[in-house]
């Protein structure tokens, strides 16, 4: 096998690993990871729209629409009609979770990665912004080809 092949099945059994974790605190605080994202995002941007929201998770409208639903029946997300797009903001009681769960899920995976050096996260930051690039021109040039 090729190292490019190793390195991805590393970084397939590393994510699955991180994911593992994660989706256990999620559940501890009743939630999805789509739930989660959805909060983390909306709460980290004001005034943020459905629309940005969609883009930003990489996700169609339709899957937005219904974790929002699901955000908004819990009352932690409200949405309110700018003209012709929904602006989305948090509840107090969205951001008394967003307030706890957050820090939460950044202290696992700082503490997850702590066998790397701040040096070494660096560096593999580095390097899957530098992967992400590329992948997303390759992408780029497929879609273009089926023009």
């Amino acid at each position: 096998m090729q190292h490019a092949v190793f390195a991805w099945l590393r970084l397939v059994r590393v994510f699955q690993k991180i994911e593992s974790h994660s989706e256990r605190l999620f559940r501890a605080n009743k939630m999805s990871a789509g739930q989660f994202d959805v909060l983390a995002h909306v709460g980290a941007v004001r005034g943020m729209t459905q629309q940005e929201l969609a883009d930003s998770l990489l996700v169609t409208k339709g899957n937005v629409s219904q974790l929002l639903g699901k955000l908004e029946r819990r009352g932690w997300i409200k949405r309110r009609q700018e003209g012709r797009a929904n602006c989305l903001s948090l509840t107090s009681a969205g951001r008394e979770v967003f307030d706890r769960v957050v820090p939460e899920q950044e202290i696992l995976v700082s503490s997850l990665l702590a066998p790397l050096t701040e040096g070494d996260q660096h560096e593999l930051l580095s390097l899957l912004r530098k992967l992400d690039r590329a992948i997303s021109r390759y992408g780029d040039e497929d879609d273009k080809s089926i023009d």
